[in-house]
């Protein structure tokens, strides 16, 4: 009954005329108190002076709250402000009880009203005193009461710094949970068995599952401020393994109002462990590049495409072309960008393959820059559908490098992808052709062709990590394809910002490869997601081995066997040297497997896709097949040349 009392009523707060009868009340006490300390218990003394001078002393300290306005502050929130405007409110009482001591002192008030100097200094440190105690008082008694008899969340604060004390405040000051901050864990030595504001800090070795039991412990909070994402996932690590749960607080540039909230502690994701570097909207390259242009995106409201939109939108742009043939993510792009005041955008329903829709576009809004992100990607699904993925991947990348060629656009931007390197994959195969091309056409053309090369990135769509998210909610099992199985991760606005500055640093004719940090075992990383959900594995949610999928690789690979890299001013980029292909013959297959492509026939284009690019092996598809029919024409081959 007491927990329901406090919490629907947490909500409300004492009126500020009651703090500020309160307040008065005190403060006439205080005055009487004076007059008891200054001339003794008994009051042996005349007081009908008192009796004269407690009314305007009432009036004169209502006065001073009003126009201080000490009242208006939540009681239970009390902190150094509001001792601060006491101390206020307090001295501006007594200047004018002085002032009055003054004038009593002349013909125009009555002597009955001089109040003693001594008086005035006593009522003076005695209002500072318990008026201040008073909030104090109540403060700790009502999170005594809280505390004490409503059923509380305890909780454990790691990092007992700055950020610690501002997440200790925050969760104080909440009113719409019943939450008690038990200690601080600190990984500092000289920190361990010291308190902060009356709390205990323990060293981070005391984290057993044995002492969060004993403790009632519920959650703990990470707030350490500029955290690695190694450092995080280390610390994670350990309190995955305890029965609580874990949060962070976010960036110091996330906070309302630059304010942390209660409510911005959120519990640990995936996202956060894999988190990589902030990204930096103030880049003056890409702030010179992009100035005044006309820039064209492709595959607008997708995942990248919608990225790089975003992160166009900040600079000073001509216009943006967003071009995507899905309707409704479009439309939801649009009103995202409208509701942020971007209106300077055409938002384009059209389908790359069409040429002369295409063309259209282009003869209209005459782009000054492509970014190139619509593709077909779902690596299994292609390898069902391998006319498709040479349709948009192949078909779709030419026209518009041709286009672009046509028009004059000055750079051209092609989204690629790790997959294309030694591609085991349909999807992966089609973009190293579309990447080979848009290389070829770069020696005849005043249009630079820039090619960018990365992996996986965070909460894509057909990502692994929502994918995992949906089967943690039903329950499990979470279904892994190997148990060795890894991949690189980047989060979308990273990898955005990558292609634009790539976009930014080209000369045409490069690709560009992507710094893609560590690889992750995703065996692993679904293990780390249950733990995040507060689940444990296998015990309530099991992960099924299911067998790579047609065309999946166990690893990735940002580079091919011939390849090599050279280092540009941007440390997370780098530049791919590879041999340079017979263009004239490359054009030819690839205007072959164009017109092969019409007729639906999926080994014959797929014969084809080899032939192009000769290291594509499948791997657990369909078109192993092909491959074997290759190895065995040329042993037959080297035994007719002995």
């Amino acid at each position: 009954m007491i927990k329901s009392y406090l919490v629907n009523n947490s909500h409300k707060h004492a009126s500020k005329w009651l703090v500020l009868a309160i307040d008065v009340s005190i403060t006439i006490f205080n005055f009487f108190l004076a007059y008891a300390i200054r001339f003794g218990i008994t009051l042996d003394f005349d007081t009908t002076n008192m009796w004269y001078q407690l009314p305007i002393v009432a009036g004169l300290a209502t006065l001073s709250f009003l126009v201080i306005g000490s009242y208006k502050g939540v009681v239970r929130h009390t902190g150094m402000r509001d001792a601060y405007n006491l101390f206020l409110s307090v001295t501006i009482l007594i200047a004018l009880t002085g002032f009055l001591m003054l004038l009593s002192r002349s013909t125009l008030v009555p002597e009955l009203l001089n109040i003693p100097v001594s008086i005035i200094c006593i009522h003076y440190m005695l209002n500072i005193i318990t008026l201040t105690t008073s909030r104090l008082i109540f403060k700790y008694c009502y999170y005594y009461i809280k505390s004490k008899l409503g059923e509380t969340s305890r909780i454990l604060i790691y990092g007992a710094g700055d950020s610690g004390l501002i997440t200790l405040a925050a969760i104080t000051n909440d009113s719409n949970r019943l939450l008690s901050v038990f200690g601080f864990v600190d990984d500092n030595p000289q920190k361990k068995g010291k308190t902060i504001n009356g709390i205990k800090v323990y060293a981070s070795d005391v984290l057993t599952q044995s002492f969060v039991t004993k403790n009632n412990i519920k959650e703990i909070v990470v707030s350490i401020p500029h955290i690695s994402k190694k450092r995080l996932s280390e610390i994670s690590d350990n309190l995955l393994k305890l029965p609580v749960k874990v949060k962070i607080i976010p960036a110091v540039n996330d906070w309302i109002d630059g304010k942390l909230e209660v409510s911005q502690i959120k519990e640990i994701q995936i996202e956060d462990l894999l988190e990589r570097a902030p990204i930096n909207m103030e880049n003056q390259n890409i702030k010179k590049e992009l100035n005044n242009k006309a820039i064209l995106i492709t595959g607008a409201a997708g995942s990248i495409g919608s990225e790089i939109v975003r992160q166009a939108s900040y600079y000073k742009y001509k216009n943006l072309i967003l071009v995507d043939q899905a309707e409704s993510p479009l439309y939801d792009l649009q009103q995202e960008l409208l509701s942020k005041g971007v209106t300077n955008f055409i938002p384009i329903v059209a389908d790359i393959r069409d040429h002369q829709r295409m063309e259209t576009i282009f003869e209209k809004y005459r782009p000054n820059m492509v970014f190139h992100a619509a593709a077909y990607k779902h690596v299994p699904l292609m390898e069902s559908n391998p006319c498709e993925a040479i349709k948009i991947n192949v078909l779709g990348t030419r026209k518009l490098a041709d286009l672009s060629s046509e028009f004059g656009v000055e750079k051209f931007v092609f989204v690629s992808t790790d997959k294309a390197v030694n591609p085991t994959n349909v999807m992966g195969a089609t973009k190293r052709v579309a990447e080979m091309y848009i290389k070829c056409l770069h020696k005849t053309s005043k249009t630079k062709f820039i090619t960018t090369r990365f992996g996986n990135v965070l909460g894509s769509n057909g990502s692994v990590i929502p994918l995992f998210k949906k089967q943690i909610q039903k329950g499990g099992p979470l279904t892994v394809t190997h148990q060795d199985v890894t991949r690189f991760f980047m989060t979308i606005p990273e990898a955005s910002q990558l292609v634009i500055e790539a976009g930014t640093m080209g000369k045409g004719g490069e690709i560009f490869i992507f710094d893609m940090g560590e690889s992750v075992k995703i065996f692993d990383l679904a293990k780390k997601m249950i733990r995040l959900s507060g689940l444990s594995y296998p015990n309530d949610i099991d992960i099924k081995i299911t067998g790579l999928r047609p065309g999946e690789k166990l690893y990735e690979e940002l580079l091919a066997d011939t390849e090599n890299t050279l280092p540009t001013y941007h440390k997370k980029i780098m530049i791919s040297k590879f041999d340079d292909n017979d263009c004239a013959n490359v054009k030819d297959k690839i205007d072959d497997l164009c017109i092969m492509n019409l007729f639906n026939q999926d080994h014959q284009i797929v014969g084809k896709l080899k032939e192009i690019v000769p290291e594509y092996i499948s791997n657990n598809s369909t078109f192993e097949s092909i491959d074997k029919k290759n190895k065995g024409n040329q042993r037959k081959e080297q035994k007719v040349f002995v």
